[in-house]
């Protein structure tokens, strides 16, 4: 798909209104687009009224467009929310405006404003895919479905308490009304959802009607004689009661975690076997790339919408970000054609992958090079130990080795070599790197893989990030260069010789910089075991009832970890994920790829 693609071919009135070239329609009402969205879509869903007593509510909507909807549920919410409620959002469009467009339409009403312009600093890409959208000072996370209605809809695990369909008209755009989506509007309805719209065409009276729902036509808005309000029969489900949630590992993994519970309001336990960071979190930076696949449509769409969530969360932690654009230079001949490919893929945003050709490429790393390369703008370099501080702040806190797991009456029990129990829970989230092997029942859960890593630094030299097969980055005092990978170990003590690796590893690509690193002073060095998994590909899912893992990361944790860590937040809660369900279910613990090999333990 290209920018031409997917364009709303946007034009505006006289009276300065926001018009769709490429359906011949408009966004809003001519007759005040902000009461029509009160009156169609709001009242139409029974709000606030709705929204009493609920700790969580969902509300999807088709046809996304200005924002103007969700700007006024916003300052619905805002003003009416339940205590401790949390707004979830899901949108889908098809053919996304700019933030400026978007910026001018929703000028119109500064009532809403506040909402309004909250939406558009954190407006998303125009990229195919789930983009997620925090609004934090509203208390509501927003996912915008970039994409086909029916894709979409299919992609996404909510259950939906309120529908918003505000798809141009259903002569115009007959897709976005298609028995396929009405199927999955019904597919992903709470018991009791309410259903608003401004069409009453009979294709849709009868195809919501045709599906459960008991359709009423109401008075319309402005010129418009009668809107539609529909409702699925059933009560909603009562909300329990928080779970208690422990998570296994204070590394990225599990700060991840942490964070993306806390974001929906609880409070886990993270239990830690020495200080956060102990593991491969503790190198002084390190480095936030997508694993780049030519191939591999889904890979490729995880690790571009991964990429994207690590840049918005480190992007909010003071001091965290140390660089942003990373260079991959080659490893072999065949790169060169796989990285025009690459830069070529729809799922990055304009300018996020560039082909340098080796002047540029000479220029960003300060030396003579004869290959070109791919610059990665949006990759970054981070202070993991930035990001653990501010993600693990004001958290319960409990230092132990967990040497396994029991059953409880209710849930889980985590038990130190000694017999203590560190802590009871109903859910428990293994986040623990390579050390959460020891806990997997290898008869039914998937294997994990040590990979041995050392990493080498120094002051004073700095460069550009590269990365190649090795790679180098700035610390701000100096650059750190690496990594050993070795399969198999999992040892922890420094070696001279994998500094010596490290080294001339550097050379083989950076000489200049090699030599720069030869004469510099501070010499550290530092060692972690990744846990790899046989596909290449995380774990992030349910193992047993109560029992979810994030891990099996490798060396692309810092990518992977902050999105990740949503997707198991949303599956301990019952919430919406983030991620769509095909790329959900690549990183499945039950993925076939993943299966145990090897019978029961005697």
């Amino acid at each position: 798909m290209t920018t031409e693609d997917a364009s709303p071919q946007l034009t505006w009135t006289e009276e300065g209104e926001p018009r769709s070239g490429r359906f011949g329609d408009v966004y809003f009402s001519r007759d005040d687009g902000l009461a029509e969205t009160r009156a169609v879509f709001l009242q139409g869903c029974g709000l606030p009224e709705a929204l009493a007593g609920r700790r969580s509510f969902t509300v999807a909507e088709l046809g996304f467009g200005t924002g103007l909807n969700i700007a006024a549920l916003l300052d619905l919410w805002r003003r009416t929310r339940p205590e401790g409620g949390r707004l979830h959002v899901f949108s889908i469009e098809g053919f996304p405006l700019s933030a400026q467009e978007a910026g001018r339409a929703l000028a119109n009403w500064p009532e809403v404003g506040e909402a309004a312009s909250a939406l558009i600093q954190a407006w998303p890409a125009p990229t195919p895919g789930f983009h997620r959208i925090d609004l934090p000072e509203h208390h509501a996370v927003l996912d915008l479905a970039v994409g086909d209605a029916a894709w979409a809809l299919e992609a996404w695990s909510g259950q939906a308490d309120a529908w918003f369909l505000d798809g141009f008209s259903p002569a115009l755009n007959p897709g976005m009304w298609s028995p396929q989506v009405l199927d999955l509007i019904q597919a992903r309805s709470a018991p009791g959802a309410r259903v608003a719209t401004f069409t009453v065409a009979g294709a849709v009276r009868r195809g919501l009607a045709e599906r459960g729902f008991v359709v009423d036509k109401r008075p319309g808005h402005g010129r418009k004689r009668e809107r539609l309000e529909a409702r699925l029969p059933g009560q909603a489900t009562p909300q329990v009661s928080r779970p208690r949630v422990a998570i296994v590992g204070a590394g990225m993994a599990g700060a991840s975690a942490a964070r993306a519970l806390a974001a929906a309001g609880l409070q886990p336990v993270v239990i830690e076997a020495e200080r956060p960071g102990a593991g491969g979190s503790g190198f002084p930076v390190g480095l936030v790339t997508p694993r780049l696949d030519a191939g591999d449509a889904d890979v490729a769409a995880l690790y571009a919408q991964a990429l994207e969530r690590a840049g918005q969360l480190y992007g909010d932690v003071e001091d965290a970000v140390v660089a942003r654009g990373v260079l991959q230079t080659p490893q072999a001949p065949r790169d060169v054609a796989r990285f025009d490919r690459i830069a070529a893929q729809p799922i990055w945003p304009p300018d996020a992958m560039t082909i340098l050709n080796p002047r540029q490429v000479s220029d960003w790393l300060g030396e003579p090079m004869e290959e070109g390369g791919l610059l990665m703008a949006q990759a970054l370099v981070v202070r993991p130990l930035a990001v653990l501080d501010a993600w693990l702040a004001g958290v319960d806190r409990r230092t132990g080795q967990v040497e396994r797991l029991e059953r409880a009456e209710e849930g889980w029990r985590l038990v130190a070599p000694g017999g203590e129990v560190i802590a009871e829970a109903d859910i428990v989230v293994l986040a623990g790197g390579w050390g959460a092997a020891s806990l997997l029942d290898r008869s039914r859960h998937p294997e994990l893989t040590p990979v041995r890593g050392q990493a080498d630094w120094v002051e004073g030299p700095s460069v550009g990030a590269v990365a190649w097969g090795g790679y180098a980055a700035p610390t701000g005092q100096g650059v750190l260069f690496g990594a050993t990978h070795d399969r198999g170990r999992t040892d922890l003590a420094v070696r001279p010789e994998d500094s010596a690796r490290n080294r001339a590893t550097l050379r083989s690509r950076a000489p200049a910089l090699a030599d720069r690193v030869e004469a510099a002073s501070g010499a550290q060095a530092r060692v972690a075991v990744r846990a790899t998994t046989a596909d290449r590909l995380p774990i992030a899912g349910r193992l047993d009832d109560g029992l979810l893992m994030l891990g099996g990361l490798g060396s692309r944790g810092l990518c992977l970890a902050p999105l990740l860590g949503e997707h198991l937040a949303a599956l301990a809660l019952g919430l919406p994920s983030p991620l769509p369900r095909a790329l959900a279910g690549r990183v499945r613990p039950d993925r076939p790829a993943l299966r145990p090999k090897v019978g029961p333990r005697t």
